[in-house]
């Protein structure tokens, strides 16, 4: 596989090393994966309402868990983020 296709893999394992059985986010799944997966670019969660709100953003349909699709709107948010940062870092 190519770069990007390492990059697809390596997020998909990471959602299932999280999300068990049922492939699905709780709120304690999301938590741990943000803050061991990918705590260079999202500040380790600490506060409770931080993670509900965060919570409720990703989940669009309200079934209270994060299915892969939802987990994939996290992913875009923190890399289009990302980028933005490395891009100006580039420009000066």
């Amino acid at each position: 596989m190519v770069k990007l296709e390492n990059g697809m893999a390596s997020i998909i394992k990471v959602f299932h090393k999280y999300s068990g059985q049922n492939c699905t986010l709780r709120k304690a799944d999301l938590k741990a994966l943000i803050n061991h997966e990918m705590n260079h670019f999202i500040k380790k969660i600490k506060d409770k309402k931080i993670l509900n709100q965060l919570f409720t953003d990703l989940d669009q349909n309200g079934d209270l868990e994060i299915d892969f699709k939802e987990f994939v709107a996290l992913i875009a948010m923190v890399t289009s983020a990302c980028h933005d940062i490395f891009n100006q870092t580039h420009k000066h």
